[in-house]
């Protein structure tokens, strides 16, 4: 079991691990060591998630989901598998989190009668310099 906050535990049989040859540094093990971990958890059907955190968590991760709601995260930093593997689940755990802390609603607000007179002399002001900038007549002589 992971623990992701006091209420979202997820099973370990939830998680699917694959590990992959990953590009970079890697010397002369480079062909031989599939070193790169990546991570599979179905958000989409996670009997783990409560159904707000689904949503939002499918919304966060973007093109990280697919359309099958299979959450993909791919970790390569690291030269060892287990490196790799902990930095997936931790990265997986820290979307989970972001996605269960419940969004602060947005209160409407309106710039008050003096900040608007501030705006607009300062737009007066503005075009005046721009309008003082205008063409150069040249001198006319006869």
């Amino acid at each position: 079991m992971i623990e992701v906050t006091k209420h979202i535990r997820i099973d370990d049989r939830e998680i699917e691990l694959q590990f992959v040859r990953a590009s970079g540094p890697g010397g002369q093990k480079l062909n031989k060591v599939a070193t790169a971990v990546q991570l599979r958890f179905d958000v989409a059907r996670s009997p783990s998630l409560p159904e707000a955190v689904r949503a939002r968590l499918i919304r966060l991760a973007g093109k990280r989901v697919s359309r099958e709601g299979i959450l993909v995260v791919d970790a390569h930093r690291y030269r060892t598998q287990e490196r790799n593997r902990q930095d997936a689940l931790q990265r997986l755990v820290h979307w989970i989190q972001r996605a269960a802390k419940v969004p602060k609603p947005r209160r409407q607000t309106r710039p008050s009668p003096a900040a608007k007179r501030r705006r607009l002399d300062e737009k007066r002001r503005r075009g005046q310099v721009k309008r003082s900038r205008g063409a150069v007549i040249p001198d006319q002589q006869s």
